[in-house]
């Protein structure tokens, strides 16, 4: 990155989420508990699938790599928005709004390439029953999560370094409630044509591909379980893929809605409210998507709980 690039600007004033006062007090409490519920769920979530043994299978292996990446980039995020609400001046250094880019870019693409090794795991597991633990080996597994974690910290630094070479000289005020890649380009005084060409190569190869890799195994799952005679059958393995899938609409609906559309769309009001909803709501839902209908995850956690009161 070039230093004279960017001298004229050494920090950021975020807008935040509203400029009405009697609104900020309320919204730090709501905040405040969420943040706490996605912090006491994801945590728990990781704790459980490391301490019973019955989960140390490939499936809960990645869903304990997800609930790390809820718990991180949210964990970004959050901190900072809540200091905010409380504090008069909404300021974020320029360094501090780098790290807080590069960061939630890195987890959130995490988080997507690993829903799409998730669905091929329930492929082979329900297209393929009796080869699934030698096809999903320790290895193999280990590898998939590297390689999603190399991805994910790759197109997040080119991202962020992209980002970061513009200039920022008519206003340092970025209307959000934390460092984001399109009310940034929204703000730069630069040309950021080859900004938004690199955003959305990048999204495609991340979110468009995931996304893609997750219908076609959904599509050789559902094939499969229609084939099964027995709907007992039938039910315990739509049963096995349903939670999956609703993490999937929940998260690529408003993440293709926020980052695959052209940055002169960006409406302040209808982005914050679909970033709230990716970055703060899933992570919080997702423990409770992945434990509420999987009777194991439920298993495991009513006999964690009977030997904490038994032990107390």
């Amino acid at each position: 990155m070039e230093k004279g690039n960017h001298s004229e600007v050494t920090e950021f004033i975020l807008s935040g989420l509203t400029d009405r006062p009697e609104l900020q007090i309320p919204l730090f409490g709501v905040f405040l508990l969420i943040y706490s519920i996605t912090l006491l769920g994801n945590g728990g979530m990781i704790l459980l699938l490391m301490i019973d043994p019955r989960l140390h299978t490939p499936m809960y292996f990645f869903l304990s790599n997800l609930s790390f990446c809820d718990l991180c980039y949210s964990s970004v995020i959050f901190p900072k928005m809540l200091l905010n609400l409380l504090a008069e001046r909404k300021s974020i250094s320029y360094t501090a709004c780098a790290v807080q880019m590069y960061l939630f870019y890195a987890f959130s693409s995490v988080g997507c390439l690993l829903l799409a090794v998730m669905a091929y795991d329930r492929y082979v597991a329900i297209c393929n029953p009796l080869l699934y633990m030698v096809t999903m080996s320790r290895r193999l597994c280990k590898e998939l999560v590297a390689g999603v974690y190399a991805v994910g910290y790759v197109g997040s630094m080119i991202n962020t370094c992209f980002t970061f070479r513009l200039s920022f000289c008519s206003s340092n005020v970025i209307n959000h409630f934390f460092c984001d890649i399109p009310p940034l380009l929204a703000l730069s005084c630069s040309d950021t044509r080859s900004n938004e060409m690199v955003m959305f190569t990048l999204a495609c190869c991340i979110i468009v591909s995931s996304f893609v890799a997750i219908i076609l195994s959904y599509v050789y799952i559902i094939f499969t379980i229609l084939q099964i005679r027995s709907a007992e059958g039938r039910r315990k393995a739509f049963s096995t893929c349903s939670f999956h899938l609703t993490a999937v609409v929940l998260l690529f609906g408003t993440v293709i809605f926020v980052y695959l559309r052209p940055i002169s769309s960006y409406s302040k009001d209808r982005d914050k409210v679909a970033s709230l909803f990716y970055m703060l709501v899933i992570p919080m839902l997702n423990p409770f998507i992945y434990s509420v209908r999987n009777t194991e995850v439920k298993d495991a956690l009513r006999k964690a709980m009977n030997k904490l009161i038994t032990n107390s």
